[in-house]
């Protein structure tokens, strides 16, 4: 009997740390197919953009996001001749942003989870055939809802000079604060 009890306790935080993967996975992979059908992306998302992220976003990315979008409308009235507070994609590590991806492995600890993706850019897709692809990860940070898992946060990984850093949270918080909002 004993020996059963521990075998259970052994298997049943594994099963469930399959399905938290699985279920992290389906998540990322959705989100990923949403961002596909705005390449290249530019920026904030609108009101109708954000729409699509929606059912793959937490409550708190998509108020970040919300928030953003406010503070460029806000931003674009004030200054006039101005670019925007976010040029390029936001939501990888590429100005140019990604052509393709591929899912990696996904943790879990508790309510919160992180999945590695590859991105690749394709110039030769998008603007210049002469340009080799080039991959890099970013690690997609999620939280566990009542809705399920949900991105929220996206850690950048490219490492050359003018692509983003950090977090995607704390690009968006700058960009709130430069507002002048």
């Amino acid at each position: 009997m004993k020996a059963l009890l521990i075998a259970a306790a052994v298997l049943l935080p594994s099963a469930a740390c399959a399905d938290a993967a699985a279920d992290m996975t389906k998540t990322v992979d959705g989100f990923y197919r949403a961002y596909s059908g705005f390449h290249p992306s530019d920026g904030i998302p609108d009101t109708k953009g954000r729409a699509k992220y929606e059912p793959f976003i937490s409550p708190a990315l998509d108020a970040l996001l919300a928030d953003g979008d406010k503070a460029e409308d806000r931003f674009a009235k004030a200054n006039k001749d101005s670019p925007p507070l976010i040029e390029g994609d936001l939501f990888t590590s590429n100005f140019e942003g990604a052509t393709a991806y591929k899912l990696g492995p996904c943790t879990a600890q508790g309510a919160k989870g992180a999945c590695k993706v590859t991105l690749t850019d394709d110039p030769g897709k998008t603007s210049n055939p002469k340009d080799k692809p080039f991959s890099w990860t970013d690690t997609v940070y999620l939280v566990e809802t009542p809705s399920g898992w949900r991105v929220d946060d996206i850690g950048y990984g490219g490492s050359w000079d003018f692509g983003n850093k950090g977090r995607m949270s704390d690009t968006l918080k700058s960009a709130i604060r430069d507002s002048g909002g």
